[in-house]
Formats: C-alpha cells, sequence, structure tokens
C-alpha cells in the first residue's frame, strides 16, 4: 500500500519567509508616508458622506467634489492643526531666543504684578531680583545644566516646522488621491477583510469606518467649537496671548484635557487684576463651553457609531498616551473593533443568547 506524502514543510516555511520579507520591506518603504496616509484616509473615511453629498449637488461629477472637499479639508481639519502647531512652534522658538537673551543681557527688575500673586509672589519676586541683581553670569549659572537640552529643544522646534509642512502637504496630497478614487480603495479593503475572516471581517472593516467617522464628529467637530468660542472669549476679554491660548485650548480639548485648564487661570487673573466685568463675561463663556462638551460630543459620537460614549473616550485618551495625536482615531478603532469582536463571540454560544428558564 503507498503511502501518500506529507506536505512540504521547506516550501511551506520559504512561501511564509518571503511573504513577510516582502511585506516588510513595503512597510519599510512605505515608513515616511504612513502618517500622512493614516491622517489622510482619517480625514476622507470621516468626511465621505458628506463628499458624496456634494458631489450629488454638483450633478454627479466626481472632480468638482474632490477640488471642494480639499477646500472643505484645509478649512476644518488641516488648518486648525496647522495653526495650533504653528503657533506653539513659534513660542517655542520665542521661548529660547528668549532665554538666550537672558542669557547675554540679564534681567530686568521683576514686574510689580509677581509679588502680588499669592503664597509664592514674595518668594518668586526674591529669586527675581536676585538674578537681576547677579547679571548675565547669574543668569548662565543658572542655565548651565539645561544648556544642551535647551539647545536641542530649539533645534527640534526649528527643524520640526518644515517636516510639519511636509506632512501637512502630504496629508493633503494622499486625501485629494482618496477622495477621487474612493471607491476602488473602499473595496480592495473589503475584499481583503473578507478574505481573511469572510462576513466578519467586512463587518469589522465597516465598524472600523464607523469609529472613525464617530471620532471625528465628536471629538474633533467638538474641540473647534469649544476652541472658537473660548479664543473669542478670551480676546473679547482682553487676556494677553489670546491666539496662544487658542492653540492652546484646542490641544487640550482634542486631547479630552478640556479648555478649563486654560479658561478657569485666564478667569482667576482676570478678578484678581480688578477687571471684575471682563471675569463674569469669561465665566459666561467658561459655562458654555462646559455645555457644549457635555452636550455636543455625546450626540456627534452615537451619530458616527452606536458603540458605548466610555469606551470611545477611553480610546481616544489612551490612544493619545500610546500613540501620539494619531492615536486619537488609533484607540477608538481598536477598542471598538475588539469590543464588537468580543461581544460577536460571546453571543455565538446558544447558551448566552437564550433566556434563563424559572420554574
Amino acid at each position: 500500500m503507498q503511502t501518500q506524502p506529507g506536505p512540504d514543510l521547506t516550501r511551506i516555511f520559504l512561501v511564509i519567509l518571503i511573504i513577510a520579507l516582502l511585506l516588510a520591506g513595503s512597510l519599510w518603504t512605505l515608513a515616511p508616508f504612513l502618517g500622512a496616509l493614516i491622517w489622510a484616509s482619517t480625514i476622507v473615511i470621516a468626511t465621505w458622506p458628506l463628499m458624496l453629498r456634494i458631489q450629488a449637488r454638483l450633478g454627479g461629477g466626481r472632480a468638482p467634489a474632490t477640488a471642494v472637499m480639499t477646500v472643505v479639508m484645509l478649512a476644518i481639519f488641516i488648518a486648525p492643526f496647522a495653526m495650533a502647531v504653528t503657533v506653539l512652534l513659534d513660542a517655542g522658538v520665542r521661548a529660547a531666543e528668549l532665554v538666550q537673551n537672558a542669557a547675554a543681557n540679564g534681567v530686568g527688575p521683576p514686574p510689580e504684578w509677581l509679588s502680588g500673586i499669592p503664597w509664592l509672589g514674595t518668594r518668586l519676586a526674591a529669586k527675581w531680583q536676585e538674578l537681576a541683581a547677579g547679571g548675565p553670569e547669574a543668569i548662565v549659572e543658572l542655565l548651565r545644566p539645561f544648556a544642551r537640552s535647551t539647545a536641542g529643544f530649539a533645534l527640534s522646534v526649528t527643524g520640526g516646522f518644515g517636516g510639519v509642512v511636509i506632512h501637512f502637504l502630504l496629508t493633503v496630497a494622499i486625501a485629494t488621491i482618496l477622495y477621487a478614487n474612493g471607491e476602488q480603495a473602499g473595496r480592495g479593503v473589503i475584499l481583503f477583510a473578507r478574505r481573511i475572516g469572510r462576513d466578519r471581517g467586512e463587518r469589522t472593516i465597516r465598524l472600523a469606518g464607523q469609529a472613525i467617522r464617530g471620532v471625528a464628529l465628536g471629538v474633533i467637530v467638538t474641540a473647534l467649537v469649544q476652541s472658537i468660542i473660548s479664543g473669542f472669549g478670551l480676546w473679547l476679554a482682553g487676556v494677553p496671548r489670546a491666539g496662544l491660548l487658542l492653540a492652546i485650548t484646542f490641544v487640550l480639548c482634542v486631547a479630552q484635557l478640556g479648555p478649563l485648564l486654560v479658561l478657569v487661570p485666564a478667569v482667576v487673573w482676570l478678578f484678581w487684576s480688578g477687571q471684575t466685568v471682563w471675569g463674569g463675561v469669561l465665566v459666561v463663556f467658561t459655562v458654555v463651553v462646559a455645555v457644549v462638551d457635555n452636550v455636543l460630543k455625546p450626540m456627534l459620537i452615537k451619530r458616527g457609531v452606536d458603540l458605548p460614549l466610555i469606551l470611545i473616550i477611553a480610546g481616544v485618551i489612551g490612544g493619545i498616551i500610546s500613540f501620539g495625536v494619531i492615536g486619537l482615531f488609533i484607540g477608538p478603532v481598536i477598542l471598538a473593533v475588539t469590543y464588537t469582536l468580543l461581544e460577536s463571540w460571546v453571543l455565538e454560544d446558544p447558551a448566552v443568547t437564550q433566556p434563563a428558564v424559572t420554574p
């Protein structure tokens, strides 16, 4: 009796190794573009229904709709991030220049308001006066332990601006291509998911898209609205550096820390400086911003994806901590997909889905 030959393990191992090397090489080659690709895909997925409505209004032409969506993307998504990053980078450069100028020329006498700060004002004013009396030598001696890190920070700030500009340009270019060929790209991703997991794979991909859309609507739009209201209130109340505070507020809102970290100190400063009327006005803006966060965000997130709100918020915060800014979308997608797969797997057991019979 002739036995059947067993599987060719060497051939299988070599095929898997070659495929793994090809995938690793492809990812290595695309590594400089992965960040822009993820951002562009996120923006296109979040705004795809809007693009379809605009295309229908323009007579079904994809090219005009793509042009309009590119402008909308620049106005809604790219511009706020670019403005925030640019303002923060400019503040970093100015801070480094201020430190260098103080090390070269020394500092003047402390401002009058410094000693009026509760608890710490007197000590801060005395330390400032000591540094001013010591001249540039005292400043250099104080900054000597931080000289290397300060130089590295200034270099990274000035060199990082060009990288940010290139990253945003790549994001715009890739998003424009995806707007023009979105159906083909989506069909390819769905076919790949079905090849791996059949119907469940396709549902997982569609759920990931819904999670991205929900986070984009709930987190980004809410952060944008909160930042605009906060910035207008700060400007109206006459708080110094309102533009910088607006950028910081936007970043804090995206990171789910909220605008109160900026607005509350501004309110305290206004009341402490005797501007009680404008302090009261800014309190009203602060209350409005808090209401917007508690009302608008849940409503927009639920329009995108029907998942527990705490799951999405935890994904946003954990994603930012683990992956950086791009984790804003990666975190909720990972938690949403994991939650849905576990729920589907648990409910496959008939003992779980059938109600218990009581005598």
